[in-house]
């Protein structure tokens, strides 16, 4: 292979899977995969309608494919991958996006908060993977193993809660889990890698982003002074799932311009 851009950075005719694509940080990383040549991507999430709009909006000749699914129940994780396997019968790409958060106080924290951050964030990562390594096993080879990208955060990785104790915590067992799948799919040719972001625009983080002085207070302490970017997030998945990463696994990248520093 020469060591050409194009060459270097693609994902030209794979299959892709998107959890949590029709908006925020899956949608950006659907496009991203779409612009450097993806076969097909399949968006899916419980918004049907965001979804369908996602899928027209970034590819209206149909290379992105709309799945609605309830990504927050095992079954609706089972339900999602055999409508991939009588799709596909490869897949080269998983990306395990999907998402949630709840605030509260360390006194009377609400269970069913923590459980749906919980399901959501770990539960549904692992089942997900677990039901489609099959169709990755049938994807990657020795020079180019197939990719599972997790989703995880900065908050995975610091301290400081901002009350949001179940996420946190949940993404540092995104992580870990990335790293356990590393050494276990290695044989299949398949690798595995987390993603851990920090403020980006999205529907979870509004409520900072609708409140001038907090914003402006966090990207002071950011060290880079600004938030996360489209192309800060579709650059390093596109990194990870074309040649340029095909000898990276069990590694935690995090994009966040420095704020885990702090």
């Amino acid at each position: 292979m020469s060591l050409t851009v194009p060459n270097v950075f693609n994902v030209n005719g794979k299959v892709a899977l998107v959890t949590g694509g029709g908006r925020g940080l899956g949608k950006s990383i659907a496009e991203g995969f779409l612009a450097a040549g993806a076969a097909k991507v399949y968006i899916a999430s419980r918004d049907a309608e965001a979804l369908e709009a996602t899928a027209k909006e970034l590819s209206p000749e149909g290379k992105c494919i709309a799945i609605p699914a309830n990504l927050a129940t095992v079954e609706g994780v089972k339900a999602l991958a055999d409508e991939i396997k009588a799709r596909a019968d490869k897949l080269h790409i998983l990306v395990n996006n999907s998402g949630a958060a709840w605030g509260g106080p360390l006194t009377g924290f609400p269970e069913k908060g923590w459980d749906k951050v919980f399901d959501l964030n770990v539960k549904t990562p692992f089942y997900l993977t677990g039901e489609l390594v099959e169709l990755m096993d049938a994807a990657g080879t020795h020079e180019d193993p197939a990719r599972l990208i997790n989703i995880g955060s900065i908050a995975g990785e610091v301290c400081s809660t901002l009350g949001a104790y179940p996420y946190g915590l949940s993404k540092g067992a995104v992580h870990q889990f990335t790293q356990m799948m590393a050494l276990e799919l290695a044989p299949k040719n398949i690798t595995s890698n987390a993603i851990a972001p920090g403020r980006f625009p999205s529907k979870m983080t509004e409520y900072v982003q609708n409140d001038k002085e907090r914003y402006d207070a966090e990207v002071q302490a950011i060290p880079l002074k600004r938030w996360g970017k489209d192309e800060d997030i579709a650059g390093t998945a596109l990194f990870l799932a074309g040649p340029s990463g095909a000898f990276i696994t069990g590694a935690i990248i995090p994009v966040d311009g420095g704020a885990r520093l702090r």
